[in-house]
Parts: structure tokens; sequence; C-alpha cells
């Protein structure tokens, strides 16, 4: 088969690798679509420590089950079209025994430290396979990834009923955020992009008012902030914005080393709440049900996919900026 294989960090290459066939417990996915996203960009430029090299990455994915081991006992024929949970937690470990799966002191994932989806197949364990109703084809399927981590983000924010809300970041996962929010009845949500057109998709999909700079907003002040970009700057100017009792939820992927400047005499006195999120946390299911259902959709942030050659191709339009999410149809 046809994969994508990373040698080292800025080198891949399209190869031609052996098909996989499923070990014990195992399915294999012939793909239909998967998306590029930011920890794809960190794996290329050798910035996620747990990734090994090489490896052919890719995790927000789905597909068709092409084959399935003797012992696999869920429901899952050959033909079935499935989702894939890329999240693999030891179950063992103190973290995972008490329920917080998501921050295994083994993580491992799909496509980050073990071979991914920018392939023809991919060899998945069975029971990280969601099977899919009709009505889904695979690049709407490949976004329950990523609106599984939004989703979780949520939960660890709790209730926003009511709340004014200041978004900051408006790519695949603040959209996704900002449509999650509406749902779940947040007041007026403020949206900050520096891309015109990102902003355009944010008021069509709920946004109450649009910024293209946290300096657009001075003397505004919100009960809630939701970051989304990662960018440490940002996560200082929109907790700024935070008005007493306020809440901001640290979404996007900063760099390691970061540091905010958030005082700690404010965060006493204001009583400001700090929540990160990190990944997945039995959030997939609810994540099918929410984009089968239409009451969130992905639609408007898809762009046309990309064939494996491309690969370069759609790595170059997402550091650019260009569309909201690019995906591969090995």
């Amino acid at each position: 088969m046809r994969a994508i294989v990373l040698d080292k960090p800025g080198s891949f290459r399209v190869a031609q690798v052996p098909d996989p066939v499923p070990g014990p417990g195992q399915i294999v996915v012939r793909v239909d679509a998967c998306g590029i996203c930011g920890t794809d960009l960190h794996i290329m430029d050798g910035e996620f420590p747990p990734t090994p090299y090489p490896i052919t990455p890719g995790h927000e994915f789905a597909g068709t089950v092409a084959a399935v081991a003797g012992d696999v006992r869920m429901d899952l024929p050959v033909g079935a079209r499935v989702a894939v949970d890329p999240s693999l937690y030891c179950g063992y470990c103190r973290r995972c025994r008490s329920g917080r799966d998501n921050l295994c002191e083994n993580w491992a994932a799909i496509g980050d430290t073990v071979d991914g989806a920018f392939a023809e197949y991919v060899a998945v364990p069975a029971a990280n396979a969601h099977r899919l109703p009709d009505g889904f084809d695979g690049q709407l399927a490949a976004m329950i990834e990523p609106l599984a981590c939004a989703v979780h983000g949520l939960r660890r924010l709790g209730p926003i009923f009511g709340d004014s809300v200041v978004l900051t970041g408006a790519g695949t996962m603040g959209l996704l955020l900002l449509q999650l929010l509406v749902h779940a009845g947040a007041g007026p949500v403020t949206v900050v992009d520096r891309v015109d057109g990102r902003l355009a998709v944010a008021r069509k999909l709920g946004a109450a008012q649009t910024a293209s700079g946290l300096g657009d907003l001075d003397g505004e002040r919100f009960e809630v902030a939701v970051d989304a970009t990662g960018v440490p700057s940002v996560v200082d100017g929109v907790a700024a914005l935070l008005d007493r009792g306020g809440r901001l939820l640290i979404f996007g992927v900063t760099p390691a080393e970061a540091t905010m400047s958030l005082s700690p005499f404010r965060v006493y006195n204001d009583e400001i709440t700090v929540t990160g999120s990190m990944a997945i946390l039995r959030s997939f299911a609810p994540a099918v049900e929410l984009i089968g259902s239409g009451v969130i959709d992905p639609r408007p942030l898809l762009s046309e996919p990309l064939p494996l050659e491309e690969f370069g191709e759609a790595l170059h339009r997402v550091r650019t900026g260009q569309g909201i999410k690019w995906h591969i149809r090995p």
C-alpha cells in the first residue's frame, strides 16, 4: 500500500509499505479521509517528544473495515463504516484506574506514537472503532475526533448557560468549540481571529460579535474566555478580559516552555478559574451523535480533500492559513 513515511523531522515521502494485517483484537481500516491538525505539524517538525521515527502520522480519520481478527467480538463486519478514536491508554496506571484515561502515564496514540492513517490502510484496536450510522461521508466522519476533543473541553469548562464568552481562534477547533458553546446555551459569544474569512464563518455559526484582535475589545469584560490558538501572548491577552469570577479554558496547545503572566493575586481576589483540556476522555461516542444528529455541522469548515501525493501541499496550506480544515483522501 501507499503511505506517508516521516523518516525524520522535516523529511517525508510517499512510500510503498507492506499492507497491515490485523493482530489480536484488531481490525484493518481502509482510510476514507484523514485530517491534518496542529499535532501533525509538531510531529513533522520534531516538536512532539513521544513520537518515534520513522512513523506514518495521521490520527483524525475514518474509513471502512477491510479485515477483522478472529478474536474480535464486536459487531464490525467487513464493509462497516467506522471512525476511530486514536487514543491508546494502558488501562492499568493510576490515572487510568481513577477515570482520567487521557492523562495516562503510558500514553500512546495512533498516528502519534504508532503508525497512523496517512495511508491507504491502518490496523487499529477494534475497541477504538465506532460504527457509524448512515449519512456520514469520509470527511464528515474524520471530524469526529477533533469534535471529541472539543466536547471534552466543554465538559471541563462546566455549565456556561447565559454566560458571555470570548473565544480566541477561529480555526477548526475554535469553530467546533463555538458551535458547542452556542448549543450549550452560552450568552453572546465573541470570536477573535486575524483572518476575515474565518470570522465570516464564525458569524454564520452563531458568533454574536467578531473582532480581528483583542485590542478591539478594550473595555469589554467576559464571564468565560476560551483560547483555541495556543499562542502564549493571546492566552495572556484574553485572560485580561475576564470579569471578576471569570473562567479561562486553555484549549490550544502552547509550547511546553511557555509561561503566562496572570497575577496570582487576581486569581485569588477575583476568584478566577483556569482550566486545561487535554485530548479525548470518553467523548468520542457523544461526538458521533452530535454530528450524526446535525447539532454540530463541520461542513462549513471543510475544503476539498487532497490525495496522498499532495501531502506536502496540504501541509503548506495548513501552515499558511489557507482554508480551515484540510483532509487527505488516500
